[in-house]
């Protein structure tokens, strides 16, 4: 499993029925997550000076119960390679999210370390070495990737999350940084860019399980994810360096991700490609709580 353990702005502190006890900077909050099928003793006192919990209806959905909670707080994450801080603005909203995926760290790092090792060995490239990011969410691989030295195309279908993401970016020093902002269906994007000619030196997804673009184009992972696979490797060159896909959906394992980028990137491309689950490390008693899966193609 890949860690994301570099954290000192989040942790997660306990797992118990049904629910994670989180760090989020100074404040505490409990939400659900379907992993969590075990019971523990609630015998640290962050279970009882919670700042916001979020109780899931049975009819589906929730709410959120705050104590002492800001509208928005931020906290800050250092690249290991990149020597950079990356900073996200925070906000509980609808359906328990607050803006960051913080399991999504681990693979910052790793395609982080390749941008920037490239733009170390070839200085030239720096602003010039092309990321897309689709479904790009409110930016933590963006801002990752131009930290790192690249230019990076930042594609999500939801203009809220555009212009969160935005935010972010001047939150972490990133204002001017080359990056490209589209409010745009992922998958009619990428069949523009094939059209335009234009290449990419790192393609970074993140699909959901479902989901609509800006004119209602229904999303399902398990039906379309693959049909944009193969589509985005047309995005990819010779001299492309990496493709990274995630996955919150069970019935993705890191074996299918893995079978999806062997056949549609390897046979053109070459390189090599490693799957696994992605998880938190739990500060109690040491478990590690899983977070879904990611794909990783490398040229080399």
């Amino acid at each position: 499993m890949w860690i994301a353990d570099n954290w000192q702005d989040y942790k997660v502190l306990d797992t118990s029925d049904g629910e994670k006890l989180e760090r989020w900077g100074k404040y505490i909050l409990l939400r659900p997550d379907p992993q969590v099928i075990w019971n523990t003793p609630h015998d640290i006192p962050e279970w009882k000076n919670l700042n916001g919990h979020y109780h899931r209806s049975k009819s589906g959905g929730g709410n959120w119960e705050f104590h002492n909670l800001p509208e928005e707080w931020s906290i800050s994450y250092d690249l290991k390679t990149a020597g950079k801080s990356l900073t996200f603005n925070l906000k509980p909203f609808a359906f328990k999210h607050t803006g960051v995926f913080p399991e999504q760290a681990v693979n910052w790092d790793w395609f982080s370390s390749i941008i920037y090792n490239e733009v170390k060995a070839h200085p030239d490239r720096k602003g010039q070495l092309r990321v897309l990011n689709l479904f790009a969410y409110t930016g933590g691989a963006t801002l990752a990737a131009a930290a790192a030295g690249a230019a990076v195309t930042h594609v999500d279908a939801a203009k809220g999350m555009v212009g969160w993401a935005k935010e972010n970016a001047i939150s972490s020093g990133l204002g001017d940084a080359p990056i490209r902002w589209l409010v745009d269906d992922c998958v009619k994007f990428v069949e523009r860019e094939i059209r335009r000619g234009n290449r990419y030196d790192g393609i970074i997804m993140d699909p959901p399980s479902y989901g609509r673009g800006p004119k209602g184009e229904i999303w399902k992972i398990e039906e379309n994810v693959y049909k944009l696979i193969e589509l985005s490797t047309e995005l990819l060159d010779k001299d492309s360096l990496f493709f990274l896909i995630n996955s919150y959906t069970t019935g993705l394992q890191p074996a299918v991700l893995s079978y999806m980028l062997g056949t549609a990137i390897v046979p053109k491309l070459g390189g090599r490609v490693e799957s696994s689950e992605i998880g938190l490390p739990v500060e109690k008693n040491g478990l590690v709580l899983p977070c879904g899966a990611s794909g990783r193609w490398i040229s080399q």
